[in-house]
């Protein structure tokens, strides 16, 4: 049976960021997380839709249309 939780650097690793950024990210409550004994746990399904949901914002908030116009006039 696999896992549903992830620890801190189970959830780094997932997401491709730093130790640091996840503590960061804990301490802002800006990913959502749960302590068990102290012990910082992730969901693995709800990590994964809040990157997806996170994905999705940026892509229709145009952040990502904002970064190719800078590029395109500042080359």
């Amino acid at each position: 049976m696999d896992r549903i939780t992830l620890t801190v650097k189970e959830t780094a690793e997932l997401l491709g960021i730093s130790l640091t950024t996840i503590y960061s990210l804990v301490k802002t409550n800006d990913i959502p997380h749960t302590k068990v004994k102290g012990k910082i746990l992730f969901h693995r399904n709800t990590v994964e839709k809040w990157l997806i949901d996170g994905a999705s914002k940026t892509e229709k908030g145009g952040d990502l249309d904002d970064s190719s116009e800078y590029q395109s006039t500042n080359r």
